[in-house]
């Protein structure tokens, strides 16, 4: 009896440092993307902002270490938090089979009358599904995106120096590029965001707040990164000029 509670007490302990690695790592992630978001954002002040802002980071050698730190909690986090993604083809097919009957449900109508049924789909359950799903996504072209960075950085591959400018990133973007980065931003702001909300609930902070409230503060965070995320993205492929490059006209170079 003893043995079989200390094991369970070791199980515990060791679930909740993998609770807390998961989550640690995934807002740690989330904060820095967010802040990615604003100074790729740059863009929208025109090439020069985008330009000043890059060898900024570049000069004070932040953009570096920051590449390895990235895909080392991009790692971490997508190693611990996919312990809780099925792993075998029949169960999978069974979250397939839960995610539609959650998206039907309250659909159906009831045999004994005509208005529809009082049950609702379950909104964290198909959240956590839809995490699930974006967080594959992500592996592939989040995987894509820091090597493509990398590369950028240390490398004259893409440019005249090593380094970010304006002019090739903005070159490949348009070049096709746009499409691959529009599905991870949707991916990325959805994921973190969810991810934000679900983790709040989990350690207690709808103890101060509703999950309502805290579900509307997640969907305004999600549409405000998302359509800033969105413009620059669009900036980027050349479909739209800076809408901010008036605020450095008549500047110094």
């Amino acid at each position: 009896m003893r043995n079989s509670q200390t094991s369970a007490m070791a199980a515990a302990r060791r679930e909740l440092a993998y609770e807390v690695i998961s989550g640690g790592s995934g807002l740690l992630l989330a904060l820095f993307m967010w802040g990615h978001v604003v100074l790729v954002g740059s863009i929208l002040t025109g090439e020069r902002g985008f330009d000043w802002m890059a060898t900024m980071l570049e000069d004070y050698y932040i953009a570096q270490p920051t590449v390895f730190v990235i895909f080392t909690l991009f790692l971490v986090h997508a190693v611990f938090a996919a312990r809780k993604i099925p792993s075998q083809l029949r169960e999978r097919k069974q979250i397939l089979q839960l995610a539609k009957g959650l998206s039907q449900s309250g659909r159906e109508k009831v045999v004994t009358r005509t208005e529809y049924s009082p049950f609702r789909p379950h909104v964290e359950s198909l959240l956590w599904i839809w995490q699930v799903r974006t967080g594959m996504i992500m592996l592939v072209l989040g995987s894509f995106h820091l090597v493509l960075l990398g590369i950028d950085i240390f490398t004259p591959l893409y440019g005249d120096i090593a380094g970010i400018e304006a002019s090739t990133s903005t070159a490949r973007v348009s070049a096709g590029l746009w499409l691959p980065y529009a599905v991870l931003l949707l991916c990325v702001e959805f994921h973190a965001s969810v991810g934000l909300y679900r983790l709040a609930i989990k350690w207690g902070a709808d103890l101060w707040l509703s999950r309502k409230t805290m579900h509307r503060l997640e969907q305004v965070i999600f549409w405000v990164v998302l359509v800033l995320g969105g413009v620059t993205l669009i900036v980027l492929a050349g479909w739209m000029d800076p809408p901010l490059a008036f605020l450095l006209d008549g500047t110094s170079t």
